[in-house]
């Protein structure tokens, strides 16, 4: 992708993560409190010009097929990472691209040296997440995962875990 279009793309889905509000997702599973999604202040353009070259992207990371869905339908998450002040912050968007009534649920799992961590939110429709983690490789931080379900229960149609980090 040339540099142009990556710019316009990285700063496509930082107005899309800034400009909506969150959905506030119920949280259904915490081993460890972490910071909730908050909505996040609207950047300048020199400030999301700035940001992008810290970005890493992960996803689109999607549940598994279940009553005959096409992928189409299928719920994904997908974001990205950055590094700032000694700490890891992420970002990003549940969809549920169907309209069965059904949640769509994203799991977020980390290690640092106390051991894993796990924490699962919701959604109906769409759910964005600003600066959730705040994770610090002083503190052990190595690794955080993704999963998304969809269906009537948080186990339901699991897609597989998704290294994001």
């Amino acid at each position: 992708m040339n540099p142009t279009r990556a710019l316009l793309a990285g700063a496509a889905l930082a107005g899309s993560l800034l400009a909506g509000g969150l959905a506030a997702p119920a949280a259904t599973a915490a081993t460890v409190p972490a910071a909730a999604p908050v909505p996040a202040a609207p950047l300048s353009a020199p400030a999301v010009s700035a940001a992008l070259g810290g970005k890493h992207f992960f996803g689109p990371y999607h549940s598994a097929f279940g009553g005959g869905e096409s992928f189409g339908k299928r719920s994904y998450f997908k974001g990205y990472w950055v590094k700032t002040g000694g700490r890891y912050w992420f970002y990003g968007d549940l969809v549920d691209r169907d309209r069965d009534r059904h949640y769509s649920y994203v799991w977020f799992r980390w290690h640092d040296r106390s051991g894993h961590h796990t924490k699962v939110f919701k959604t109906f429709r769409h759910a964005g997440f600003a600066e959730f983690g705040g994770f610090r490789t002083s503190k052990g931080f190595d690794d955080f995962k993704i999963r998304v379900c969809e269906g009537t229960d948080k186990f339901d149609d699991c897609g597989g875990w998704g290294d994001a980090f």
